[in-house]
């Protein structure tokens, strides 16, 4: 393992001192809680607050979607684990403008605990607030259990429609309901070609051979649905795609969001190759490619791989897909 930190215990606390240096425009750390980062201008009164977050490890998730058009803050955890609820609840404080908070993040047994115990402390302070769980990657259970599924890079897409609405002045009851629509009809599946090196443990994820790769594995290093020889990049698209679409069919008109992301330590080159037989497959289905994102979005530390996420959209979410959007994570016009 090579990594230029200074002690593994201080990483967390030292790259989010570094974050909020490098984008002080966008974001401020609370002062009661370093793990607490919330947004310089993005609160106004009667608008939603919008809360995403989990374990660090991710960036330019989570911090990096702070913004206008986005998230108004992130709790922070250590790596690959929930935040513990006293950084929820204060960022939570902070983003209420009087419309309610509504909460975002993957479905991981952590989360879920941590982000309701937040929410049922916040009640009794009297601020509402409700969540929606990401769960977009089709590897991690099967069609009829969707509601185990993990939430992966498909948080990105989903966490951007939930910033649009709220950003558009809907109502807590209709960014929730914006939000599960999206997250309804976006799916995401993966393949991990190294894996990564948590400088807390020094250990690897997981272990491939020089030659394997991992269909479906997580971010964590879940294990994924198989494992075999590395294929060459239109095979890898072509397999992940067929996993996608026997999910959630896509038919000759319909609309669809591409997001080809890179899971740390993947060329760009490498995310266009696969972007580029991605579309070539959607356009031999007749399926509009409305908007598309290529890069690094939530990645896993260095972990080697990519993921292609499908969103279907109609006007609403093509609407919201389409918002402005100004973070540090990337800028929208």
């Amino acid at each position: 393992m090579k990594k230029l930190i200074n002690h593994p215990a201080a990483v967390v606390e030292e790259m989010l001192e570094g974050f909020v240096a490098a984008h002080s425009r966008y974001v401020r750390q609370l002062p009661h809680n370093k793990r607490s980062i919330v947004s310089t201008n993005t609160v106004r009164p009667g608008k939603v607050g919008v809360i995403c977050g989990g374990g660090s490890g991710h960036e330019p998730s989570f911090l990096g979607l702070i913004g206008k058009g986005m998230v108004d803050g992130v709790p922070v955890g250590n790596i690959f684990a929930s935040p513990p609820p006293d950084p929820i609840l204060e960022v939570t404080r902070a983003v209420d403008a009087g419309a309610g908070v509504i909460y975002l993040y993957g479905n991981y047994a952590g989360d879920c605990m941590n982000f309701d115990m937040a929410a049922e402390l916040a009640g009794m302070e009297g601020i509402r607030v409700e969540t929606v769980r990401i769960t977009d990657d089709v590897a991690s259970a099967p069609k009829s259990e969707e509601d185990r599924r993990r939430g992966i890079a498909g948080d990105f897409l989903v966490f951007k429609v939930a910033g649009a609405a709220a950003d558009q002045g809907y109502s807590l009851d209709e960014v929730v309901r914006v939000t599960s629509k999206a997250n309804q009809v976006t799916r995401t599946m993966g393949v991990a070609l190294s894996p990564c090196f948590n400088p807390q443990t020094g250990r690897p994820s997981f272990e491939l051979g020089p030659d394997e790769m991992e269909i479906g594995l997580g971010i964590h290093g879940e294990p994924g649905m198989q494992k075999g020889k590395i294929k060459p990049a239109d095979e890898v698209a072509g397999e992940l795609l067929d996993r996608i679409l026997a999910d959630m069919p896509l038919s000759r008109g319909d609309r669809a969001v591409v997001l080809v992301n890179g899971l740390g330590s993947t060329t760009y080159m490498e995310l266009f190759i696969m972007y580029r037989r991605t579309a070539q497959i959607l356009a031999e289905k007749g399926v509009e490619i409305h908007r598309s994102y290529v890069g690094e979005y939530v990645t896993s530390l260095e972990m080697g791989g990519c993921s292609i996420t499908l969103m279907k959209v109609d006007d609403e979410l093509a609407r919201l897909m389409d918002h402005p959007a100004d973070c540090p994570m990337f800028v929208q016009m």
